[in-house]
């Protein structure tokens, strides 16, 4: 074995936080969930909301700090298999026309189920129906929670 070796085994037994009591860290935990796809029945036309379409959602909830970071212990955290729960039965369970207002209302259920200080819904229709060739479009929309509350 090489004394780089040893430096290595050594650095795998070091604990992960600072000891170092000069060292402040702040720590800001956020959760995503990208590609989320979805069948769904929202649109401006009739026939959008009657046949449906499949949306594509990504997902971003801004934590702050997370206890997680020391813990490792999924209930100091947020679940994001659980988010995608959630986000797919708002998206399901309703018809909006505007990919806007379905992007508010999972937010505002997300910041309600959630210990969350922000959420970012953003909603892409990959096949639009609109006359021209697009690779898709999309509609994004944050919530973040007022301090003064």
């Amino acid at each position: 074995m090489s004394p780089a070796d040893n430096d290595f085994d050594d650095a795998l037994d070091d604990d992960d936080d600072f000891d170092d009591e000069d060292v402040r860290v702040h720590t800001v935990v956020t959760v995503e969930v990208n590609g989320l796809s979805l069948y769904t029945h929202h649109g401006v036309t009739a026939a959008e909301r009657e046949v449906g379409q499949r949306l594509i959602l990504d997902i971003r909830l801004e934590l702050g700090e997370a206890d997680a970071t020391v813990t490792d212990r999924l209930e100091d955290t947020v679940d994001y298999g659980r988010v995608c729960e959630v986000a797919s039965l708002v998206a399901t369970q309703r018809s909006d026309k505007t990919l806007e207002r379905l992007c508010a209302a999972i937010a505002d259920r997300l910041l309600r189920d959630f210990d969350a200080q922000a959420v970012s819904v953003k909603a892409s229709k990959p096949e639009p129906p609109i006359p021209l060739t697009v690779e898709d479009v999309s509609v994004e929309v944050w919530r973040e929670l007022d301090d003064e509350e």
